[in-house]
């Protein structure tokens, strides 16, 4: 194993679900999209536009048993600006029958991950120039590697968020502003520590719940 992928793994191995109380709040199902849609092409391959109703929030069930099957990538709502907000929290379930694992279809040698995710309003999805700042996912710290149970995250809206190519709002004070100012997006993707939205498959039966998700 070489010395990048042994410090990727490290880092999530020391990942923990912050301990928050449970909270009532969840757009509805159909306010949620499966995509990304990048010029009219739905990267979540394989997937249905909008998550599943249940009783207990709404429900994604991941494709298997491998990437021909499909992927999931980003799991998004509209929402107004950000700047008056503290932080975003969401619980979620993940089922899965025994042995089954969560692989990202693009780094399958690497864990598969969940992180929180906002936008803002009018990204080319270029990531050139100023589009750089347009899409920001939560801290190395706060990406959580998919297994079976119920979870939790919590994320300040003050803290070291990643911007497309791992900058942190210290290092692009003016593009974070905007995008807080300015958001089109917030949810959850899947993929990797090397890739945070590229794709989720699994290689058996699974599904991930979401029981809550508030910004406040």
């Amino acid at each position: 194993m070489n010395r990048a992928k042994t410090a990727l793994l490290a880092l999530i191995g020391t990942v923990s679900v912050a301990a928050v109380p449970a909270l009532a709040s969840l757009p509805p199902a159909q306010a949620w999209e499966i995509g990304p849609i990048i010029k009219s092409r739905n990267y979540s391959f394989n997937m249905p536009l909008r998550p599943t109703p249940t009783p207990d929030g709404f429900a994604i069930d991941f494709p298997w048993p491998d990437a021909r099957a499909g992927h999931v990538h980003y799991v998004t709502f509209r929402n107004g600006p950000l700047d008056g907000a503290r932080r975003i929290v969401m619980r979620y379930r993940i089922d899965a029958e025994p042995g089954v694992r969560f692989v990202p279809q693009e780094h399958p040698d690497l864990p598969a991950t969940l992180s929180l995710f906002f936008q803002q309003r009018g990204d080319t999805w270029s990531a050139k120039g100023p589009y750089e700042t347009y899409r920001w996912y939560a801290p190395a710290s706060k990406m959580i590697p998919l297994t079976p149970g119920e979870h939790a995250v919590s994320v300040d809206l003050d803290d070291a968020w990643i911007s497309v190519y791992g900058k942190t709002p210290d290092a692009r004070p003016e593009g974070f502003r905007r995008a807080l100012a300015d958001t089109m997006r917030v949810g959850f993707v899947l993929g990797s520590p090397a890739a945070r939205g590229h794709g989720v498959y699994a290689t058996g039966p699974a599904r991930l719940t979401v029981l809550s998700f508030e910004i406040f």
